[in-house]
């Protein structure tokens, strides 16, 4: 299989993250839908979470185990730094751009608009839509450097493998991305969906380019540190979301639904061996 055909695959696997995007589309959902659609969306950042970090550790868990200090050393303070720029850059982020539209609001009326129409995002759920896809895009970079690293070293049924799986995975990305905007009752334009899903499944593409001529653990490692971090972040606020629900039932079997479903989308790339 040649380059161009493992990049094409690759970008196939990446743009699947459009088949969960419509669902921001909802009309007026109900406020138990609202929560439902909250809650399956944490369940699914939740195992993210879990898979991502468990990506990252893996290759200085063998350092460790191998008694490669150096190497493990060096894979644990990239995990660490990325950890700390994903999670409390946000925090910083946040606090940053609000403090700016506060700014914006106390100059009048005219200039509130024009700094509102200025911002990539109008509300705090569009803040959260645009982190959970930036946070995913990240993981899904550091996917296809496995996807490239693996039709690199001659492994293309395991490319293969990873490309269906990752496909399969991210189709339930999408629908992430958008719970936020979902929950909100916000209903967002095709055009702003077409950007989100560019931001959370490109990527995918662009890892898998970059890994066909480059195979580096520790990049890797970075960019599975970022995605952890930013992704906690999310989770985080989404808890709060739920919590102001009062929907505490509904919300647990919804985190538990999302949970299963990042399981059952992440067997294939188990069976491949990864």
């Amino acid at each position: 299989m040649s380059s161009s055909q493992i990049a094409l695959l690759g970008a196939i696997a990446g743009f699947t993250i459009y088949l969960g995007l419509p669902i921001g589309r909802l009309r007026s959902p109900a406020p138990r839908l609202r929560a439902g659609l909250n809650a399956v969306a944490i369940g699914i950042l939740i195992f993210l979470v879990w898979d991502v970090l468990s990506a990252a550790w893996e290759p200085t868990d063998a350092a460790l185990s191998d008694h490669h200090w150096g190497t493990a050393i060096s894979g644990g303070t990239v995990l660490a730094a990325g950890l700390a720029l994903g999670l409390a850059g946000l925090v910083y982020w946040d606090r940053f751009m609000g403090r700016r539209k506060s700014r914006g609001l106390s100059k009048g009326p005219g200039a509130a608009a024009v700094s509102e129409l200025a911002q990539p995002t109008r509300s705090k759920a569009g803040s959260l839509a645009l982190m959970i896809a930036t946070g995913i895009g990240l993981h899904n970079f550091a996917e296809g450097l496995a996807i490239g690293n693996s039709a690199a070293t001659g492994e293309i049924s395991l490319a293969v493998l990873l490309i269906i799986g990752f496909g399969l995975h991210n189709a339930t990305e999408g629908f992430g991305i958008v719970a936020p905007l979902a929950a909100e009752g916000e209903r967002p334009s095709w055009g702003t969906l077409a950007l989100l899903g560019l931001i959370g499944g490109g990527p995918t593409f662009a890892g898998t380019l970059v890994g066909q001529h480059l195979v580096n653990d520790i990049l890797s490692i970075a960019f599975l540190g970022l995605a952890a971090g930013s992704i906690l972040y999310v989770v985080i606020e989404l808890l709060a979301v739920a919590r102001r629900a009062a929907l505490k039932e509904l919300t647990t079997w919804m985190i538990l639904l999302g949970l299963l479903l990042g399981f059952a989308t992440d067997a294939v790339v188990t069976a491949a061996g990864v």
